[in-house]
């Protein structure tokens, strides 16, 4: 039945779209390493509107400790340099005159902890959002007419395994975060 199988995508693609958003926030969730992703939300004012950083300077890791960023135009280095410091990462960038350099500061346990808190939060937000697109696709299935009750029963039993299967996947993704963040 097409109205059966386009509530079953409906629901496919709203918990894919969750996953994607859980990896998004994994990926601003530092663990201990430098990388371009922590970074990648800050917004620099470059000629009085609010730009991406990496539209604006070469943002690169030489290291694992250390985050260079090279601006295209020196002009926007101070710009560049406000803007992390108003962003709230904790990161104090030092300006050559060339290029900023951030030095990410190796993690506390207590800040390990924290951070792993956080991940389980996103994670627990991202089951929420899977139940949620069940519960929406149920509900459209409950609301079609003249379809037989087998056909329901076994879509409703079709997106409960999709239920399950995409709130394993949160599990693994945070697990491996978890793993991640803990690791000295």
């Amino acid at each position: 039945m097409e109205e059966i199988n386009l509530i079953i995508d409906m629901v496919k693609q709203e918990m894919d779209a969750a996953l994607k958003h859980l990896d998004h926030a994994f990926q601003k969730i530092r663990a201990g390493r430098a990388s371009t992703s922590m970074v990648q939300d800050v917004m620099v004012e470059y000629y009085g509107a609010p730009t991406p950083l990496n539209q604006v300077a070469n943002v690169m890791v030489p290291d694992a400790m250390t985050i260079s960023i090279q601006p295209w135009d020196r002009s926007a280095i101070g710009a560049i340099e406000k803007a992390i410091v108003n962003s709230n990462l904790g990161f104090a960038p030092m300006n050559n005159g060339d290029n900023i350099i951030l030095n990410v500061p190796p993690l506390t346990e207590e800040r390990r902890r924290e951070l792993a808190k956080q991940a389980k939060a996103e994670s627990e937000a991202t089951k929420v959002t899977v139940r949620n697109a069940r519960q929406d696709g149920m509900k459209e299935l409950k609301k079609l007419d003249g379809v037989s009750e087998d056909l329901i029963k076994g879509a409703e039993a079709e997106i409960q395994e999709l239920t399950d299967k995409y709130v394993k996947i949160c599990d693994e993704h945070l697990k491996t975060k978890e793993a991640d963040i803990m690791k000295v």
